[in-house]
């Protein structure tokens, strides 16, 4: 039974596509303080369709207009990279907040453009790196922050697997699709290497920047083998300690996310599961303190609930913004960049000196 608050945000969310079907809808029916108010898709049929199921109290097809209804408070943009920055700025121009999907853009200069944008608006702007509400990656990070001492390495990978549509088909809900939804020109899966950096490696690099702090330079390696493309990266944390990310798309073998970060007094090392589980990472943490391992049940880890209930608590009660902000959401951009250029020139690059895309 789901018990919500006397006071909820009421969320209108963006794009009726997979994302939605999958993550946002539920997380704002089943967040404790914020409630489905509104849907908004160009395409008329897959708008009934969601309607029907998920029962908003309005659906609109012109986003528009959705922006205009006074009860919209936040929206949560679900759509396809390329409109993320132009819907966010959207929103914010009606006064809404909001939660845009990751990545905050495609390229540089519009993630700060936007950025700046925000800032006058006194609008919350979250990004969505869902990790950040797993139980066990919020456990290390806080053990890291307040136990560790100073940091001296992190390690952190991501390994999708070959099978992990077998594996995700099976938990998810079958989506719906429609011929008229609103689509970038071209493919952008077409080329590979862009799209794996920008939807995995955003992941990999916010969690690396989540636990070891900001990301100051890289220098990266690329392989393209057997239909697979590996990443090799080194990485220069703000605070002198030195990082290891890497990706690989795909793995012949199970799905693997995980982190090593070790300091001065203790470590911290965590599995990461694929988030349509709901469940935890297994994370442990050692403590010099008392020569103990200590870890976190997380019997609540669904993600894109606790995701929309951080947003929600942020812009009702004033709560710290726990989620990824839009300085975080650059920050990402110029690593993902950064990391891009360095694959292509085998030269060590600096974040501040990026701009462009993937």
């Amino acid at each position: 039974m789901i018990i919500k608050d006397p006071r909820c945000l009421r969320i209108g969310v963006l794009g009726c596509g997979p994302i939605a079907q999958f993550a946002h809808f539920d997380a704002c029916r089943k967040a404790r303080n914020a409630e489905l108010h509104a849907i908004c898709d160009v395409a008329d049929d897959l708008r009934e369709r969601m309607a029907a199921v998920h029962q908003p109290k309005a659906a609109y097809r012109d986003y528009d207009a959705m922006l205009a209804d006074p009860q919209v408070e936040a929206v949560v943009v679900a759509i396809a990279d390329a409109f993320h920055v132009a819907a966010a700025r959207k929103a914010l121009d009606a006064g809404k907040h909001v939660l845009v999907e990751k990545p905050l853009g495609t390229t540089v200069e519009s993630c700060r453009e936007l950025r700046d944008r925000a800032a006058a608006t006194g609008r919350v702007v979250q990004v969505g790196n869902n990790r950040r509400f797993d139980p066990g990656i919020a456990f290390a990070r806080q053990f890291i922050q307040e136990e560790m001492g100073t940091r001296i390495a992190l390690k952190a990978w991501y390994h999708d697997s070959v099978y992990r549509y077998t594996m995700t088909d099976n938990l998810q809900p079958i989506p719906i699709a429609s011929q008229r939804s609103l689509r970038p020109e071209g493919d952008p899966k077409a080329d590979r290497r862009r799209y794996y950096l920008l939807t995995h490696g955003s992941h990999l690099v916010d969690t690396a920047r989540f636990l070891g702090g900001p990301i100051v330079g890289v220098r990266a390696r690329l392989l393209e083998r057997c239909d697979a493309y590996c990443w090799f990266i080194a990485v220069d944390f703000a605070d002198g300690s030195l990082g290891h990310l890497d990706l690989q798309i795909p793995v012949r073998g199970d799905f693997q996310e995980g982190f090593q970060v070790t300091g001065e007094h203790g470590s911290a090392s965590g599995k990461v599961h694929l988030p349509w589980f709901h469940k935890a990472s297994d994370v442990e943490c050692f403590s010099t303190r008392d020569r103990q391992f200590h870890r976190v049940l997380g019997e609540d880890a669904h993600t894109y609930k606790r995701q929309i209930e951080g947003f929600a608590a942020t812009i009702l009660e004033g709560a710290p913004q726990a989620g990824a902000n839009l300085d975080d959401g650059l920050a990402a951009m110029q690593a993902m960049v950064a990391i891009a250029r360095s694959a292509e020139t085998g030269a060590h690059v600096r974040l501040a000196d990026v701009n462009g895309g993937v």
